[in-house]
C-alpha cells in the first residue's frame, strides 16, 4: 500500500510570545528564539513562530545597552501557546499594571506562562506562582524568597507545574526549550537541535545552577563543595566548623585544611562572605529594614553587621539600598569571591 505523502496532515505550529521589559537579557532572548529558529531550520515545514513584545514603549535597552526595537501592539496579538517575561537586573521593582492584567488574562485563556530570570518578579506579582514551585538567577533566590512567602522557590534551572513555568535564565532558557521541543516533537528531534547548537548536555530541570562556587572546576573538591553547600542553606541560622564537618563526616582539621588550599579562605571567612552576600542582596530587593535583614543574614548584632559590611563593600548598609539607581547606566556586582580574598589579604594581621 503506498501512502500519499501530500495528503498528510501539517504539523501544527506553536507561537511563543516574547515580552520584555527595559534592561533584560538580550542574550537569553537570542538563545531561546535561537533554539526555535533551528527547529524550523530541521524541519520540512515550519514548528514554530514568535514575537517580542513590550509594555513600555518600542524601543527597549537591554542590560548590556543595546536598544531591541519591538512591537508595542498587545492586543492584536494572535493567541499564544507560550508567554516568556524576560527582565533582568531592576525587575525586582518592576510594576506595570497593564502587563499584570495581560498575563492573567491569557492565563485563563491557555497560554503557558514563564517567568525568566528576574521576569519571574512579574509573573508572581500577578499572582500566577502561588502556590507552585519556582526558581530565579542564583543570585537573587533570597530577596525573591523574602518577597514571595507563597512561592514554593527552589535553586535549580526550571520549573514546569502544569502552564506555568520559571527559568533561572541564562543559557537555562535553552534547556527549557529542548525539554518543551521535546515534549511536543520527542528527543531525537531536540537532541538534533542540540547538536547544531553545540549544547551538550542537554539538562534536566532539577540540575543546579552552579558547579563551581566560585572556583575552577579542576581545582574545585567535592568535600569543599559540599561545605560551601550547607554553608549558604544556613545562612540565617549558620552553622559552626564543628557542626559542618560533623555533617560531612570528617575531622575539623581536614575541613579547614581542604578549604584554606581550594577556596583561600576559612570556612568562617567564606560564610561571612555568603552573609554578606545575601545582605547586600535583600537591601537592593525587599523593603525590610537594616535590622531585620543583619538577623535574616545570621548576624547576632547590628554592630558587628554594619562593621562588616562597611569593610567589605565601602559603605554602611542603609547607603547600599541607592546603589543601582534607574539611570544607572550598568549594574555591578561588588562582593565576588575574588573580591572578597583579595579584600581579606590588604586587612592588616589576616594571613
Amino acid at each position: 500500500m503506498q501512502i500519499d505523502m501530500t495528503q498528510q496532515t501539517p504539523r501544527a505550529v506553536h507561537h511563543a510570545i516574547f515580552v520584555v521589559v527595559p534592561r533584560f537579557n538580550i542574550t537569553t532572548l537570542i538563545t531561546m528564539t535561537e533554539t526555535m529558529r533551528i527547529a524550523n531550520y530541521l524541519s520540512a515545514e515550519p514548528l514554530f513562530s514568535w514575537d517580542i513584545v513590550s509594555f513600555d514603549g518600542t524601543e527597549i535597552v537591554a542590560s548590556n545597552g543595546m536598544t531591541t526595537r519591538v512591537s508595542a501592539e498587545q492586543d492584536n496579538l494572535p493567541p499564544a501557546d507560550y508567554i516568556f517575561v524576560l527582565g533582568s537586573w531592576g525587575t525586582e521593582h518592576y510594576d506595570n499594571r497593564a502587563l499584570t492584567a495581560w498575563l492573567r488574562k491569557r492565563a485563563r485563556a491557555g497560554s503557558s506562562i514563564c517567568g525568566v530570570e528576574l521576569g519571574c518578579y512579574i509573573v508572581a506579582r500577578a499572582g500566577l506562582l502561588d502556590g507552585k514551585p519556582a526558581t530565579i538567577h542564583w543570585s537573587w533566590l533570597s530577596g525573591f524568597r523574602e518577597s514571595f512567602n507563597r512561592v514554593d522557590v527552589q535553586e535549580c534551572l526550571f520549573t514546569i507545574e502544569g502552564k506555568i513555568m520559571t527559568c533561572s535564565g541564562g543559557l537555562a532558557g535553552v534547556d527549557l526549550m529542548l525539554r518543551l521541543i521535546e515534549r511536543t516533537h520527542g528527543s531525537g528531534f531536540s537532541g538534533e537541535i542540540a547538536d547544531q547548537m553545540l549544547h551538550h548536555p542537554i539538562r534536566n530541570a532539577g540540575a543546579s545552577q552552579r558547579s563551581t562556587m566560585g572556583r575552577s572546576t579542576e581545582t574545585m573538591l567535592p568535600l569543599v563543595r559540599e561545605a560551601m553547600t550547607l554553608i549558604e542553606g544556613n545562612i540565617e541560622e549558620p552553622l559552626s566548623v564543628p557542626e559542618i564537618a560533623d555533617k560531612l563526616d570528617v575531622s575539623q582539621r581536614q575541613l579547614e585544611r581542604k578549604f584554606k588550599k581550594y577556596v583561600g579562605c576559612t570556612v568562617v571567612q567564606f560564610g561571612l562572605l555568603r552573609r554578606l552576600q545575601n545582605a547586600r542582596l535583600l537591601l537592593i530587593s525587599t523593603d525590610l529594614s537594616v535590622r531585620e535583614i543583619a538577623t535574616a543574614s545570621g548576624f547576632n548584632t547590628l554592630s558587628h553587621f554594619a562593621y562588616s559590611f562597611g569593610k567589605f563593600f565601602g559603605r554602611r548598609p542603609s547607603e547600599y539600598r541607592e546603589a543601582w539607581p534607574a539611570n544607572e547606566p550598568a549594574p555591578s556586582w561588588p562582593g565576588s569571591l575574588s573580591d572578597f580574598l583579595s579584600t581579606l589579604k590588604e586587612i592588616p594581621g589576616r594571613p
